[in-house]
Formats: C-alpha cells, sequence, structure tokens
C-alpha cells in the first residue's frame, strides 16, 4: 500500500503544472492593461496638443475635429470598461460565502 500512496503522489507531483496557471499569465494581463493605460494617455495629448495647434492657427479645423473625436471615443472606452469592472466588483460583493 505505501509503494501506490508513494506512486500517486509522484503523479499528482507529475500532474500539477499542467493544471497550474500559465507562465507569465498575471504579466501578460498586465501588460495589456499597461499598453492601454499608454494608448489612452498618448491619445489624450494628442488631442491637446492639437487642441492648442489649433488654437495658434497651426493646424486647420478638420484636424482638430478629428482629434477631438479620438479623445472623446477613448474616454468613452474607459468610462466603459470602468463601469464594468464596479459592476463586476459589486457582483463579487454580493455572492454569498
Amino acid at each position: 500500500m505505501e509503494v501506490s500512496t508513494v506512486l500517486a503522489a509522484q503523479k499528482y507531483t507529475a500532474s500539477k503544472p499542467a493544471t497550474g496557471p500559465a507562465e507569465g499569465g498575471a504579466d501578460l494581463s498586465q501588460n495589456a492593461f499597461v499598453g492601454f493605460a499608454k494608448e489612452f494617455a498618448a491619445t489624450l495629448r494628442e488631442g491637446e496638443n492639437v487642441a492648442m495647434a489649433s488654437m495658434t492657427g497651426q493646424t486647420d479645423s478638420h484636424t482638430l475635429v478629428q482629434a477631438l473625436a479620438q479623445t472623446e471615443l477613448a474616454v468613452e472606452t474607459a468610462v466603459t470598461v470602468r463601469d464594468k469592472v464596479v459592476e463586476a466588483y459589486k457582483e463579487i460583493l454580493n455572492m454569498p460565502v
């Protein structure tokens, strides 16, 4: 009996990495979030730069409208993601333990 217990423990240990989380799984999601945040900040920065250039007469109004539309879309996307995260958090809090 003792031999089968040792074999079972060895088989469990060998199968454990297959059932564990993937290597770099947290890094992958964190990198995606960091990429999203950097892209969002770049879009906002570009919108501000175009707006300032438009005020000084360096760009036309079409470029300004296009930059503002991109900025508005980025902000709406960020707000939607934030709302979904808050909604998911509230659902988790309401789960029975």
